[in-house]
């Protein structure tokens, strides 16, 4: 089975994240979704949508995996721009993205939907946010710039620090998704959001959104990603700790 299924609507294509259990961005995943925002583009869809599972959109990067590689930098090196050229991807793409999230959207899975045009999220107790403070990481500059476009410095400050989840009612209050709809009914509004750009004339509306949304595009750049930081960071003795903590409770 494909990790990402392609499913129409219309002129809508939907990128369904397939990676049971929970959707974690690993190297091969996040290729994956890479790919098929290019072909779906390149195959004429005129705009996409993004979705997960029902129960977690993603949980973001593939922590076991990661810490799994031990002292080999260049996979981990390898494996962090493949998750930024994933999102790369969808923050770039051509066409207006809406992310379906129908469940909870901790980390590089709320990385991903931060790169999406509109965020859909599922009614009810999910959850969504960067929460790597908890997990002894640090979001890099450009990701606490995504998160500052949708909710403003102070309250991305908060949120940043704390390493906060908001559920899915404070999200909407502070900017954080655009709409809440019953679980069923995510992906059909997420649609609908996209769908209705389409009905505009579509060039100064394509031209207009790419300059409305250069300022995403930039927080991706590598400077603002910083590698070697995230790096060093990663196999500092705190996080290192953290981070196994966190694989031992994933564990059980």
């Amino acid at each position: 089975m494909s990790l990402v299924q392609v499913i129409t609507h219309g002129e809508v294509s939907e990128l369904r994240l397939s990676r049971p259990p929970v959707n974690a961005l690993d190297p091969e995943l996040c290729r994956a979704l890479r790919e098929a925002v290019e072909t779906a583009v390149s195959h004429g869809a005129r705009a996409l949508v993004v979705s997960g599972g029902e129960k977690v959109f993603s949980a973001g990067l593939d922590v076991p995996y990661l810490v799994g590689l031990g002292d080999d930098r260049q996979a981990l090196s390898e494996a962090w721009l493949a998750f930024v050229g994933a999102a790369r991807a969808l923050a770039d793409c051509p066409v207006p993205v809406a992310a379906a999230i129908g469940g909870h959207c901790p980390a590089g899975g709320c990385v991903m939907a931060l790169c999406c045009d509109f965020r859909i999220m599922a009614e009810g107790e999910f959850r969504i946010g960067l929460n790597e403070t908890q997990v002894g990481l640090v979001a890099p500059e450009g990701i606490q710039r995504l998160m500052r476009r949708a909710v403003g410095a102070q309250r991305a400050e908060r949120l940043l620090v704390a390493g906060e989840m908001v559920d899915a009612a404070t999200a909407l209050r502070l900017g954080l998704v655009d709409e809440l709809a019953p679980a069923a009914d995510v992906t059909a509004r997420a649609v609908a959001r996209v769908s209705a750009l389409l009905a505009l004339p579509r060039e100064p509306m394509l031209q207009t959104r790419r300059i409305a949304r250069a300022d995403v595009v930039a927080a991706l750049e590598p400077e603002h990603i910083e590698l070697e930081r995230f790096i060093e960071s990663w196999y500092a003795p705190d996080t290192q700790a953290a981070l196994r903590q966190l694989v031992a409770r994933l564990g059980k």
